[in-house]
């Protein structure tokens, strides 16, 4: 087994804190890369505070995950010594079902295995995250990262990145669409980079005047603040498309008042209460509401290589891993531009 080291949550209500643990010895098929950064994506607030669904503890959060290849199984072939690897939210899937088979492992019927608070394909093994020094995954699920990447700029991709851009892709959003972002954090200013760079006309949706300017500089073509009833009543009927990408509660009527006929508003946020949807909202225009999650390892791979090759990245804040708890509290205010990420030699 392999000694690791990592910053742990024991349970809901105690603060991350190190601990250290054994990761499985690499198998046949399994790369090991030593992390070298990794992103704070909300996510990692909401499962440590059980506000989707139980957590398994201890619990070691992390899924934007990139670093370097130190060991590789024997019948490996994607991999070698040295190369550059990232792990995003997922690290295995049952291969077999109908939408693994698609490329939709992020879908797999029987569960996916999240790369933390998640269990391995046996259902029994808990999943460890990126708040560690080294991890070890099935060579499927591991990602290549360009040797020309500011690494630690990149991390975030294997989540708000995947996020945003799987379903853009998906709906075949670009040129002659007028696509809304719907808050502009972590998920939000990447994909207003992604509907920028496929061509789209795009709006960012805010209750946060002062974030205006950073919306253009980020690429928007226009900005409407939400707690305004002019602004508002100006864009109704406006969009093809919202991309919502908030994690507070907030009302879906209204948004939904602001597409076109037939619309779609997309949501990749997710709120920890349901929300109340009127009937209405959705006949009166024929519209849809549909939601995305990440993308599959081959749509993954899609992305970083885009990226790569058209030098995007998300906007980060490094820290060190002692921060962590200064970093959610700023998080949970809006308060960073757009990503913690952890500089892993920290640990």
């Amino acid at each position: 087994m392999i000694e690791t080291k990592a910053y742990a949550a024991q349970d809901e209500k105690t603060p991350l804190a190190p601990w250290t643990f054994e990761r499985r010895e690499v198998g046949a098929h399994d790369v090991q890369f030593d992390i070298l950064f990794c992103g704070v994506c909300h996510s990692d607030l909401h499962q440590i505070k059980n506000d989707w669904f139980p957590g398994i503890f201890p619990m070691v959060p992390g899924h934007e995950i990139v670093g370097r290849v130190i060991k590789v199984g024997d019948h490996v072939k994607k991999f070698k010594v040295g190369d550059l690897a990232g792990t995003g939210c997922m690290v295995d899937s049952c291969r077999v079902c109908e939408n693994c088979k698609q490329d939709l492992e992020q879908y797999c019927l029987k569960g996916s295995s999240q790369t933390y608070n998640g269990l391995e394909q046996d259902h029994k093994t808990p999943t460890y995250g990126g708040y560690s020094n080294t991890i070890v995954v099935n060579e499927d699920f591991v990602l290549h990262i360009s040797k020309d990447a500011d690494l630690a700029a990149v991390a975030p991709l294997l989540c708000a990145g995947i996020t945003t851009y799987s379903p853009l892709r998906y709906w075949k959003v670009g040129k002659g669409h007028k696509l809304a972002v719907l808050g502009l954090g972590g998920l939000g200013h990447m994909a207003v980079k992604f509907g920028v760079a496929f061509g789209a006309e795009v709006t960012v949706l805010s209750t946060s005047p002062k974030k205006e300017a950073d919306a253009k500089r980020l690429g928007a073509h226009h900005f409407v603040v939400t707690t305004d009833k002019a602004q508002v009543k100006a864009a109704k009927g406006t969009f093809d498309f919202i991309l919502d990408t908030v994690s507070a509660e907030h009302d879906f009527n209204m948004y939904l008042s602001l597409l076109r006929t037939n619309g779609t508003h997309i949501c990749v946020g997710v709120p920890p209460n349901a929300a109340e949807i009127k009937a209405f909202s959705l006949l009166d225009g024929r519209k849809s509401l549909a939601g995305s999650g990440i993308g599959g390892i081959k749509e993954t791979q899609e992305m970083l290589d885009y990226c790569a090759a058209n030098n995007i990245v998300s906007d980060i804040e490094m820290i060190d891993i002692k921060d962590i708890q200064n970093a959610y509290d700023r998080m949970v205010k809006g308060d960073v531009r757009y990503r913690f990420v952890i500089d892993m030699a920290t640990l």
